[in-house]
């Protein structure tokens, strides 16, 4: 038994890819960005460890529940096939347990915050399990992603207002071409499997357009998170980190434009330090 444990609790750790934190990263900047706008500043640290641990809890579940629904498309695919649900060596029924409960943890913190929150992390939660279903059935599925990994905006403005605001909805929507950009940089790398095993995302759906259609998306993600700022009157700081994120984005242009796995995979790996970037802009633009 003393043996088996350790073995056990390292499985689950790659179930939650607890060493590849670049997931929640991307996740964790749009939502700390935001609330620092919804609070006008610092928003205190209830609220800062309240983001931060909801957000690898919940990104940890969400790796649970994706590899449950994708674990007979994983095994088909380089990347994938190792993963943990996949061979077997993590049970269906332990996977969906252990993502329930991260889940629950995650609920428990939002509970601690206001009623609008609560109530939104209802749909923030059928969101996130309608994700791994979607690459089923719609051609795009990144935009379904896209929203999930968007909406701790709203959830913020909710922890810190009670209420979420027409200016969280416009940067979720900016948000959301962010990560339609790195999640298609991300299906590049997979599409010869994906086509081979009938999964629809959106680097197939585009074809020849995928490094365009990236581009365009930085540029809108970026157009709208500045154009939605600027209203709110954030000084010249902020428009010094967007120039140092535009530089980032064509060093993504210069990584992809092969369509390489290994170009297309360190675009993904390397989006979070984008988001920080931004979000350094908004927290120096409030000091």
């Amino acid at each position: 038994m003393t043996t088996l444990a350790p073995s056990k609790f390292k499985l689950y750790l790659d179930l939650i890819r607890w060493d590849r934190p670049a997931g929640w990263l991307l996740l964790l900047w749009p939502s700390l960005s935001a609330l620092w706008v919804a609070a006008g500043g610092i928003p205190g640290w209830h609220l800062l460890v309240v983001f931060v641990a909801g957000t690898v809890l919940m990104r940890s579940a969400g790796c649970c529940l994706n590899d449950v629904a994708d674990r007979d498309f994983d095994k088909h695919v380089k990347r994938t096939a190792q993963r943990p649900v996949t061979t077997g060596a993590v049970s269906v029924r332990e996977a969906l347990g252990l993502g329930a409960v991260l889940a629950l943890l995650a609920f428990v913190l939002v509970l601690t915050t206001t009623t609008a929150a609560v109530l939104w992390s209802f749909a923030a939660l059928a969101v996130a399990v309608a994700y791994p279903f979607a690459k089923r059935f719609f051609a795009m599925p990144q935009a379904v992603l896209g929203v999930a990994f968007s909406f701790g905006i709203p959830m913020a403005f909710a922890a810190v207002q009670n209420q979420v605001p027409a200016l969280a909805w416009v940067l979720l929507g900016g948000n959301l071409f962010w990560v339609l950009a790195y999640d298609t940089e991300y299906a590049m790398v997979d599409r010869d499997d994906d086509l081979r095993i009938g999964m629809k995302t959106s680097a197939i759906t585009l074809g020849a357009w995928d490094v365009r259609a990236i581009m365009v998306s930085y540029l809108i993600y970026l157009a709208v998170w500045s154009l939605a700022l600027y209203r709110q009157g954030l000084p010249a700081i902020y428009w010094v980190a967007v120039l140092v994120a535009l530089s980032q984005v064509v060093w993504h242009h210069r990584l992809i434009k092969d369509r390489t796995r290994e170009g297309c995979f360190k675009a993904f790996r390397i989006n979070h330090w984008l988001g920080m970037t931004v979000f350094v802009g908004v927290v120096a633009a409030y000091f």
